[in-house]
């Protein structure tokens, strides 16, 4: 367990919820719907149709124990995310729309009890721009500081011109927006130690952002959209080199944005659940000490605790810019510093 802290000034961008149960969702979402098998006051298990899908904890929906978590790690502010298994990209948008509207109002019962440390972010039906821009307008008339999105919709990238519409949307309004890969390929060889969480999700958001720079993303929506990438961007930053000498070297394959990959760095952030030192150093090598936030990936097991320990232990980063990562960033991300 992590030693208590008594400072609690860091924010923690990558945090996720699961409501303490639901209704029946079978309607909009197939007989594969999700449901939360409690098992006890404190451990249950989310179920999709009659498979299990993921054990949980009482910190999935209880701020009172979220808040002590956060007090142990010196966490003064948690964005709580949506859990990604519970977008419904495949279903129709208006089946989407109906669950996003039951999920983003029960985050805002699970934040009310600490209004000033827990920052809900809604989910949206993204595979229908129109619905999706209607339910973010809802939540952020309701508390919701921002959007998580999955990093793709089937078949389709966030360059694909629905989601562009959608990130336009967020740009405008200065919604910060949080990309998160979910539904990953899924093989025989990918389902030996969870090697679908340790190779594929990374890639998975390396090829997101790939996608918002070669689909020309960047070029097109307002340079004021906020958004970060979860788990340090993926592979991104080690293969950025490679992304720009294919760029000069294949542009006719390649050279579909404006500029070369390393030109964008500056558009995004990513957070810094990374794990090693050296992988942290090669973030902010690359992407700056102002594109980077602290994030955890709580409370879920491939998760970081204490959080931020990777960031503080760092010998490499200054104290400002430790500042700056651990709630400096954050604050200009969420809208917080003046």
């Amino acid at each position: 367990m992590p030693e208590h802290s008594h400072e609690t000034d860091t924010i923690d961008i990558h945090t996720h919820y699961v409501p303490h149960g639901w209704p029946d969702l079978r309607a909009d979402a197939g007989p594969q719907a999700p449901w939360l098998r409690v098992e006890s006051e404190t451990d249950a298990m989310i179920m999709l149709g009659s498979r299990k899908f993921r054990r949980i904890g009482a910190e999935c929906w209880d701020a009172s124990a979220r808040l002590k978590d956060m007090d142990a790690d010196g966490i003064g502010m948690q964005v709580v995310s949506p859990t990604p298994a519970f977008f419904h990209y495949g279903r129709s948008g208006a089946e989407a729309a109906r669950i996003a509207r039951i999920f983003n109002d029960l985050a805002l019962d699970i934040v009310a009890p600490a209004p000033d440390r827990l920052v809900p972010f809604c989910q949206v039906p993204l595979q229908d721009p129109d619905a999706a821009c209607r339910e973010l307008e809802r939540c952020l008339a309701n508390g919701h500081r921002g959007v998580e999105i999955g990093n793709h919709v089937g078949d389709h990238d966030l360059d694909s011109a629905g989601v562009v519409t959608f990130l336009q949307h967020c740009a405008l309004l200065q919604v910060p927006v949080f990309v998160h890969p979910w539904d990953m390929d899924d093989s025989p060889r990918l389902r030996r130690w969870m090697a679908q969480w340790l190779t594929a999700m990374p890639a998975e958001t390396h090829l997101s952002l790939l996608a918002m720079i070669l689909g020309g993303v960047f070029d097109r929506v307002d340079d004021r959209l906020k958004i970060c990438f979860a788990h340090g961007g993926g592979s991104f930053a080690l293969w950025l080199g490679r992304m720009d000498n294919a760029w000069r070297g294949r542009p006719d394959v390649v050279g579909t944005s404006a500029h070369p990959p390393s030109h964008y760095i500056g558009r995004f952030h990513v957070d810094s659940v990374v794990f090693d030192p050296r992988a942290l150093r090669l973030l902010v090598d690359t992407y700056g000490a102002g594109q980077v936030m602290v994030g955890s990936d709580y409370p879920y097991p491939l998760g970081e605790r204490p959080v931020g320990r990777v960031v503080r232990e760092s010998d490499f980063l200054s104290p400002e810019e430790k500042a700056s990562i651990r709630r400096g960033n954050a604050e200009r991300f969420l809208g917080l510093a003046g």
